[in-house]
């Protein structure tokens, strides 16, 4: 039987810094308000001719190299984003493929906005316990500076640019499987979180444009609630159906949304401050990308080590939410 393993992690980090001080000059705020209610002291910016695509493909190179295998035995290509290059097409996976120069391959994306690499991570494990596929390029890659508006003081000063990347591969060894992968979704909560306009329910127009209906718009409150409640309960799920307790993680690595919610799910599991990854004061939030960042942070820290046991946990636009559990196994 074939199995999936997570063999490599990698990441691209724009060099671009936006301070909390930087927001102080343009909207009413200031460092301590940020830090206070979200953690975040600073973000990441693309530089203006980069799309999420370079973005992407820059990580997905550190991924490959980190797994030692050869560009022409990817066989599938997923990027998760909601910051795509293009508003239809084509796909930003597509164009990460070309800028990889990868053969002819399979290759689409994934819109599960902070969700969509746990979403990635399933698909790819589908497609190798059946056989279907053998090297799958998972990429969660975010320009979230394309689509803020920088007069919203509420959510401007939360997100950020970056990419991360994997590589996951099929094996024998049951060992280096991943264990589980959970997702769902409930559309009920769709005001939450959404950019009302450009799509077919909101065209682009001038109203479009005039309101920046195209830019992220939150409920941040409700979002923090929720976000919280659904957080700790998708993870106690994920450990109780495998028989698992909090000290059986070495690596908690959430979506780094805001810290205050890392804080209450990592404390209504009884995690440790050296189990969790939190990188949100260094990134913001940076959506679909957020997960394999924050892994690769703690990869390159050297934290992460070979055979060691890993739960994502994920929470986003749609509502979507999902965890995944593996063990991290590299080949070297």
């Amino acid at each position: 039987m074939a199995y999936a393993a997570f063999r490599s992690v990698g990441a691209y980090i724009p060099p671009k810094i936006m301070t909390n001080q930087d927001f102080e000059k343009i909207i009413d705020t200031s460092d301590e308000w940020i830090t206070k209610r979200t953690g975040i002291k600073q973000r990441r910016l693309s530089e203006e001719n980069e799309a999420s695509s370079d973005l992407g493909a820059r990580a997905a190179q550190v991924a490959i190299d980190r797994a030692g295998i050869a560009k022409e035995d990817i066989d599938l290509v997923i990027c998760a984003t909601v910051t795509p290059d293009y508003l239809c097409m084509p796909s930003t996976a597509c164009l990460i493929a070309s800028k990889l120069d990868l053969p002819p391959v399979m290759a689409y994306d994934i819109s599960a906005a902070c969700t969509g690499f746990v979403y990635a991570l399933s698909v790819a494990k589908a497609f190798i316990e059946s056989g279907m596929k053998k090297n799958v390029l998972i990429i969660g890659a975010e320009t979230y500076s394309s689509i803020l508006d920088y007069t919203d003081r509420t959510t401007c000063f939360i997100f950020g640019d970056g990419a991360g990347a994997a590589i996951i591969s099929a094996t024998e060894d049951k060992n280096e499987a991943i264990i589980d992968v959970s997702c769902s979704s409930d559309g009920n909560y769709d005001d939450l979180i959404k950019t009302p306009g450009g799509g077919s329910k909101h065209p682009c127009s001038q109203e479009v444009l005039d309101n920046k209906m195209a830019c992220i718009k939150m409920k941040g409150n409700e979002t923090f609630k929720l976000a919280v409640k659904t957080l700790t309960s998708d993870v106690k799920k994920m450990l109780e159906k495998h028989n698992l307790t909090s000290n059986d993680i070495n690596h908690f690595i959430p979506h780094q949304a805001n810290y205050r919610i890392i804080k209450s799910v990592g404390d209504s599991l009884g995690l440790d401050e050296e189990q969790i990854v939190v990188t949100v004061d260094k990134y913001g939030n940076t959506s679909a990308a957020s997960i394999p960042m924050a892994m690769n942070y703690a990869y390159e820290q050297g934290k992460i080590k070979k055979g060691e046991t890993v739960l994502f946990d994920a929470f986003g636009a749609g509502l979507t939410w999902g965890s995944a559990l593996f063990r991290f196994s590299p080949i070297n």
